[in-house]
């Protein structure tokens, strides 16, 4: 079984409101055995939703459309359904009498523009909602099952399980199961160079890649006749691609560099220590969003101007003099007063230039001084990088962030008993 997932609205096409309802569906369908073909979103023009259905209905075994059911003129996948169908709309009298059941239970007169919601397009159904005033629709267009659900998350949510499951469970006749892993530290190229012919698009497991902000994660699909074959064949390509990627992999499912490095750090029982100048706090934002945090992380300082530099981390004044506050020599001692301050095990410490004002031709935008701070040996043992960063001045800000987290975690994995 195959489907279709459309999505109308025009606040949607305009980008004023995210499409969640979609990537949800696709999940609950996927689960089933069920594969998604496509997701469409289409605006609130009778003639677009109409050909959307037709269109849908001409690939797949199941439609599912979000949206367009509410009681206004915009709402108009009723009438998109009964062009589709050639039939007239048609007063559902259980219906209207429900939804003025529901005013009625909320202490409030139902407004006469609400019973078009009771119109249905002859030959289809209405499907009860019990937790809004918009019915669904249910109709069978070709080969076909077409269903139209309110776009209110809550309500669409739902009524899934009610009128769809059942349809699904143990009819697909295959199982399909996903997994994802995230990684940090290389780009999409150099991710998908490592992991070579696993990625071929004829392979059972499939394997792909997704890029959001410098995060590369890796997707596997099985899909096999049982959840066993399926789980069997998942497990072997998870294995593959973490032993490939190595110390890329930041763990599992939508895990993320800060948990992954807390998590290190609580295992060891040591604490970590910042100091930001370009970053601006976000580095301390990322730790501290991580519940918990206060068991690993000491705390840190913002210090933008040289200043704060020299009074709060004992930056000596001749090396922001000969050097500027984007330097190696800088940073590092960023990192040493910071360490040296605060008491902790490890500190991190970031100073660039993150835009759009304030390049050179030596130093351009994007440039990015990261250090290290390691007690060793009755002193301290730092380590600096610099990195250009493209990109405009939040972007830039958010990879500097992330890299500084990434080089203590990659520091901690490499110093593992």
């Amino acid at each position: 079984m195959n489907a279709v997932i459309l999505s109308t609205g025009d606040e949607l096409v305009l980008g004023q409101t995210v499409d969640t309802n979609s990537a949800w569906l696709s999940a609950q369908l996927s689960a089933c055995g069920v594969m998604t073909l496509y997701h469409k979103t289409v605006g609130d023009d009778l003639e677009s939703v109409a050909e959307a259905i037709l269109e849908g209905a001409g690939v797949a075994d199941l439609i599912i459309l979000t949206g367009g059911l509410g009681p206004t003129a915009d709402d108009i996948t009723r009438e998109a359904l009964a062009r589709v169908m050639n039939a007239p709309l048609k007063l559902h009298k259980p219906s209207l009498m429900r939804i003025h059941r529901f005013f009625k239970k909320i202490n409030r007169s139902c407004p006469a523009v609400n019973d078009v919601q009771a119109m249905c397009p002859r030959g289809a159904d209405l499907l009860d909602n019990d937790w809004g005033t918009a019915p669904g629709l249910g109709a069978r267009i070709g080969k076909a099952k077409f269903f139209a659900f309110p776009g209110v998350p809550y309500e669409m949510k739902r009524m899934f399980p009610r009128y769809i499951l059942p349809l699904l469970t143990g009819n697909t006749g295959r199982t399909i199961l996903t997994e994802s892993i995230v990684t940090f530290g290389a780009g999409e190229s150099m991710v998908a160079s490592r992991l070579g012919d696993i990625m071929r698009r004829d392979r059972n497991p499939l394997v792909g890649t997704t890029v959001s902000e410098g995060i590369i994660t890796v997707r596997i699909r099985s899909e096999g006749n049982s959840v066993v074959e399926s789980k069997r064949m998942l497990i072997a390509t998870v294995k593959d691609v973490e032993k490939r990627l190595g110390k890329l992999v930041i763990g599992r499912d939508g895990a993320s560099l800060p948990v992954a490095l807390g998590e290190l750090l609580k295992r060891r029982h040591m604490m970590v220590a910042t100091a930001e100048s370009c970053t601006g706090g976000l580095v301390a934002k990322m730790l501290t969003d991580v519940p918990g945090s206060s068991e690993w992380y000491r705390g840190g300082w913002v210090v933008y101007s040289n200043a704060l530099k020299e009074t709060q981390l004992a930056v000596p004044a001749k090396l922001l003099a000969k050097h500027g506050a984007v330097s190696e020599p800088v940073v590092r001692a960023m990192a040493e007063g910071a360490l040296a301050v605060s008491g902790a095990d490890y500190a991190v410490a970031t100073t660039g230039i993150a835009g759009p004002g304030g390049g050179s031709p030596r130093k351009p935008v994007g440039t990015v001084w990261i250090a290290l701070a390691v007690p060793a040996d009755g002193g301290t043992t730092v380590t600096s990088q610099v990195v250009t960063f493209p990109g405009e001045r939040e972007t830039i800000r958010g990879y500097a962030a992330k890299t500084a987290l990434n080089m203590l975690r990659l520091h901690l994995l490499s110093d593992q008993p």
